[in-house]
C-alpha cells in the first residue's frame, strides 16, 4: 500500500551507515509482508543486557517516529536473560537470544529474525 511505502522510505531514509542500512531493508521487507510485532525481552541491569539496551537507546525512537502503529515492545524483568521475539502472520512466532551482543549484533539478530519469517 501507499502507506507502507512511505514507510519504508522514511524509515531508510533515517539510517546512516551500511548496518542500519542492512536492517532497516530486512525490515522493509518483513513489515510489507507479514511481520506483525517485535518484542523485546532484557534486564534493566545485567551486563549480558547491555547491547540490547544500546540497540534501544540508538533505534527505538527513529524506529517508531516513522511507524508509530507498528508495535514494537520492550519488556524489562530484573534478572531475565535477553531475547527477541517476532510475530508474524498467523501467530507464528520466532525469537533470538541477545545476550552479551553487542548493539550492532542485535541489529543483525533482528535483520535475520524478520527475513527468516519470510519464508
Amino acid at each position: 500500500s501507499a502507506c507502507d511505502l512511505l514507510f519504508l522510505f522514511l524509515f531508510v531514509s533515517l539510517f546512516v551507515d551500511e548496518e542500519r542500512r542492512r536492517m532497516a531493508n530486512a525490515l522493509k521487507s518483513g513489515l510489507t509482508r507479514n511481520l506483525r510485532e517485535i518484542r523485546i525481552h532484557l534486564c534493566q541491569t545485567a551486563q549480558s543486557s547491555d547491547g540490547v539496551r544500546k540497540f534501544i537507546q540508538e533505534n527505538y525512537v527513529a524506529m517508531k517516529k516513522v511507524n508509530p502503529e507498528f508495535p514494537i515492545l520492550i519488556r524489562e524483568c530484573s534478572g531475565i536473560q535477553p531475547r527477541l521475539y517476532a510475530r508474524f502472520a498467523r501467530g507464528v512466532e520466532q525469537q533470538a537470544e541477545l545476550s552479551d551482543l553487542s548493539s550492532a549484533d542485535v541489529g543483525k539478530a533482528l535483520e535475520q529474525l524478520v527475513t527468516g519469517g519470510q519464508k
